[in-house]
C-alpha cells in the first residue's frame, strides 16, 4: 500500500529532496504504526540531506541515505500495534522521534520511543518537541546539571533548541540570559528570559559578566572567551555548532573534553538519548504551562523541501512545524 512521503536517494542539497509515492512501512514486533499528523524540522534533517560534514555518513550511509524517508519528530495516532506493545492502543495520540521516515503519512516508530501527546497541544506543536526538547532537557541537567538561582547563559535562545532550554531553564529556578539578534530580542523575552543581549549590539565574553553555566547551541566563539564568561567553576555544556565538513563540531568538543581534565572549570558534552522517559516529563512541564513550544512558519508536506532550505539559508527561529 502506497503513501506519500519526502525521498532522497542521494546526498546534496535540498533539490535531492522529492516528495512522492512510497511503500507504507510495516511494523515489527515492538513497533508501532502512527499515521502522521504533523512533522519537524530539525538541524538533523539538513545534516541527513546534504551528508555533511562527513563524518555523519558512517551512521546515515557513506555513499548514500541508508534510510530514503527524511524527517525524525512527529505527532500523529497510533494506526496499529505490533506484538508485544501494550502501553499503547490504536486512537491513542502520541509524540516522538523517529531515526528516519518522519516526513511522511505513516511512521512506523519502536513504542518505546513514542509518549501520549501533550492533551494542550495540536499536533503541529506536539510535533516540534522531542528533539529540541529533549536536547535541551538533557543537555541543562545532565550536560549542565542546572540548580536553582544559578545565572544561566543560553547562546542561540531564539533557535528551535534554545527556545526550549531557555524555558527549561526557568522552570528549574535559574536566572536566565538569552543571547539572540535583534529581531528576536523580544520573542526570548516572552520565553521567560530575565534578560536578552543582542549579540549585534555587545559581545557577552567581553562584557565582563561571568555565569555559573553556558549552554552553548551555536559554536561561534573560541573556547578561551567562552571560558572569560564563566566562573572559576562554571559549566559549559556543548553540543553543536559550526566546524569542518568532515568532523563539523566534534574536533571542538573534543578539545574541550581534553581541556577540561587540566582547569577547574568544567567544559562538558553530553549524549541526549530519546525515549518515552523525556517526552512524558516533557509533557508534565508543557501540560503545565511551563512550557510552550514557538513556531515560525508552518509548510504542508509536500513543501519540506523549502521548509528546510528556509531553515537553513533564512537563520528560521524557533521551530518550523509540517502538517501532513
Amino acid at each position: 500500500m502506497a503513501m506519500k512521503g519526502i525521498v532522497q536517494r542521494r546526498y546534496g542539497t535540498t533539490n535531492v529532496l522529492s516528495h512522492q509515492d512510497v511503500d507504507r512501512p510495516m511494523i515489527q514486533d515492538g513497533e508501532v504504526l502512527v499515521r502522521v499528523r504533523a512533522a519537524a524540522i530539525n538541524h538533523a534533517d539538513w545534516v541527513y540531506t546534504s551528508g555533511r560534514p562527513l563524518i555523519a555518513r558512517l551512521a546515515f550511509g557513506m555513499r548514500k541515505p541508508k534510510k530514503i524517508v527524511r524527517g525524525k519528530d512527529i505527532a500523529g495516532q497510533v494506526e496499529a500495534v505490533g506484538a508485544g506493545v501494550t502501553e499503547l492502543r490504536p486512537g491513542d495520540e502520541v509524540y516522538g522521534e523517529v531515526e528516519a521516515g518522519g516526513f511522511a503519512e505513516f511512521a512506523a516508530v519502536p513504542a518505546v520511543l513514542l509518549a501520549l501527546k501533550p492533551a494542550n497541544l495540536t499536533f503541529e506543536q506536539a510535533a516540534t518537541v522531542p528533539l529540541s526538547a529533549r536536547t535541551a532537557l538533557q543537555g541543562l541537567r545532565s550536560g549542565g546539571n542546572i540548580q536553582p538561582g544559578q545565572k544561566v547563559l543560553i547562546n542561540g535562545a531564539s533557535g528551535g533548541v534554545g527556545t526550549f532550554a531557555v524555558q527549561i531553564a526557568k522552570a528549574f529556578g535559574a536566572d536566565v540570559t538569552g543571547v539572540a539578534s535583534t529581531r528576536n530580542a523580544e520573542l526570548v523575552r516572552s520565553l521567560g528570559a530575565d534578560s536578552v543581549i543582542d549579540y549585534t549590539q555587545g559581545n557577552f565574553t567581553e562584557s565582563g559578566v561571568q555565569y555559573d553555566l553556558i549552554f552553548d547551541s551555536i559554536g561561534n566563539h573560541p573556547l578561551s572567551a567562552l571560558r572569560r564568561a564563566l566562573t572559576q567553576r562554571g559549566t559549559l555544556v556543548l553540543f553543536s555548532g559550526t566546524g569542518g565538513s568532515v568532523l563539523g563540531p566534534m574536533g571542538r568538543i573534543v578539545r574541550a573534553l581534553f581541556l577540561s581534565l587540566f582547569i577547574r572549570q568544567n567544559l562538558r558534552t553530553f549524549s541526549a538519548k530519546p525515549g518515552r522517559e523525556s517526552l512524558d516529563e516533557l509533557r508534565e512541564l508543557i501540560e503545565s504551562g511551563r512550557i510552550v513550544p514557538a513556531i515560525d512558519r508552518t509548510y504542508p508536506l509536500s513543501e519540506v523541501p523549502e521548509a528546510i532550505r528556509y531553515f537553513v539559508e533564512d537563520h528560521a527561529r524557533a521551530k518550523i512545524a509540517i502538517t501532513v
